[in-house]
């Protein structure tokens, strides 16, 4: 090693004598590199919407193995496809079976939420995930619809139009909002703005969930207490003062609530 290599060497650090035994190394911290404020803008953009930055794979590749690998990026599916085995059709079998016995009544569920023909709900249960199996790249993502979702789009469309009277025009309108808000999510994904969710705080996430789930139970009351004519909102008190109105349900909730009590009670 030459004497300039030696002397850079030794000006990264410097020596600090503890006591007359004990002597530490203390290298010296370089700071970073200046950057322009064009260049630190760009480096926070690249950093948001490309995280993973999915150009890297085309960088020093033929223009053939770049078609190869952008077809891969679009569909998975050709990714894992050639390696896949005939043990692990018979696992996909299985678990295909397993999940498309809930699936495909929670779809059908879930159209009756909608105020849409059972149809649509089993259409609902097994095209998506068709989809996804060559578009996804999650093994264990579940996709298709969901009940707050459904509830929301049943409520916000009987109250333009009444899915008794018209239904041609109802299911129109259901066809024409899924269109828009599937344009809406593909646009997200196209342009990467799944960082969105960041910004969203476990406090709001929770409350998104508990009031999904009561705004569920409160609108099965509809057909627990047999309500013919029951109320379009969602909230809690329009929904039970429909229920303290009509006779028959408020004795049904009585009586629901009494048992309950006791069962709660026989087994704690």
């Amino acid at each position: 090693m030459d004497r300039s290599s030696s002397s850079h060497l030794h000006s990264n650090f410097m020596e600090v004598k503890l006591d007359e035994e004990v002597t530490i190394e203390v290298h010296q911290v370089v700071p970073p590199p200046q950057k322009s404020a064009l260049k630190k803008v760009k480096d926070k953009l690249k950093e948001t919407f490309f995280p993973d930055d999915p150009l890297r794979l085309f960088k020093g590749q033929t223009f053939n193995r770049k078609l190869i690998l952008g077809a891969q990026y679009l569909f998975p599916l050709l990714q894992w496809g050639p390696s896949y085995s005939f043990n692990l059709f018979k696992s996909d079998l299985i678990s295909g079976l397993t999940i498309a016995s809930l699936s495909i009544p929670q779809g059908i569920s879930y159209a009756n939420l909608a105020n849409l023909p059972a149809i649509v709900g089993l259409y609902s249960s097994f095209v998506p995930p068709l989809v996804y199996a060559a578009l996804g790249s999650s093994m264990d993502l579940a996709v298709g619809p969901v009940s707050i979702a459904s509830l929301v789009l049943g409520s916000m469309l009987a109250e333009e139009v009444s899915p008794i009277a018209e239904p041609h025009l109802y299911l129109q309108l259901a066809y024409t909002s899924t269109l828009f808000a599937g344009i809406f999510q593909a646009a997200l994904g196209l342009l990467r703005l799944g960082f969105i969710i960041d910004f969203l705080s476990k406090a709001i996430l929770l409350g998104f969930m508990a009031g999904s789930a009561t705004i569920v139970a409160l609108q099965q009351l509809k057909s627990l207490f047999g309500i013919t004519h029951f109320t379009k909102k969602m909230t809690i008190i329009p929904v039970m003062m429909v229920v303290a109105n009509n006779s028959h349900g408020l004795y049904l909730l009585g009586a629901t609530t009494i048992s309950k009590t006791y069962s709660t009670f026989l087994l704690f």
